[in-house]
């Protein structure tokens, strides 16, 4: 029986096309990381934060049906302290809540905001006929009756990253501010605590 023989100096096989694209995407996945860890090293990004500056009622009606109207006026401070990072706010949403209800949901205009900015956002959030719970329209005209009401302000937005002209893929921010003691205008003008917001990304 005659055996296999092999001649010293003679290639092996050649990788299968399959060996090569594992090859191929472990060398990308790898320049990849080191370009995010290069990235993270040189421009070191720092959160970003959020404050209620004001916020006030502007008209307040709950009627027979439980069904409310009502304009919130708020005032909102978007702090990017980063010295090489812009953002760009593609989109972007504020509702209001009292008491685990959400009781108003407007949207900003996208915006870009340059790094090392302080950009002021106006908001007017409209409750239009909003249904509420049976128990939440008995705390709030309870609130009303005391002039003032406890709220929580929820932003969400779709924003990307700039550094030279370099732009990152799309991020969720997530910023949730509580509590927020909304007075009725226009008595509440002077009387308003600056508000802070837990910021997530």
């Amino acid at each position: 029986m005659a055996g296999r023989t092999s001649v010293p100096g003679l290639p092996g096989p050649r990788p299968s096309r399959l060996q090569c694209i594992a090859i191929a995407l472990l060398f990308l996945i790898v320049i990849v990381g080191l370009i995010i860890l290069i990235f993270w090293l040189i421009v070191r990004p720092t959160s970003i934060d959020y404050t209620v500056e004001h916020a006030a009622i502007q008209r307040f009606n709950i009627s027979s049906a439980n069904e409310l109207d009502a304009a919130f006026n708020l005032t909102l401070r978007s702090i990017n302290p980063n010295r090489k990072v812009a953002v760009y706010y593609d989109d972007m949403k504020i509702s209001v809540w009292y008491d685990n209800q959400m009781i108003s949901l407007t949207e900003a205009s996208p915006f870009f905001q340059p790094h090392r900015n302080i950009t002021r956002l106006d908001i007017k959030a409209v409750a239009n006929s909003t249904q509420l719970e049976d128990q939440v329209a008995k705390d709030l005209q309870h609130d009303k009756s005391s002039g003032q009401i406890g709220l929580e302000v929820r932003v969400r937005a779709r924003i990307r990253f700039k550094v030279g002209v370099v732009k990152s893929k799309h991020y969720k921010l997530r910023a949730y501010c509580t509590p927020v003691n909304v007075g009725f205008a226009p008595n509440s003008a002077t009387s308003f605590d600056r508000v802070y917001c837990d910021v997530e990304i």
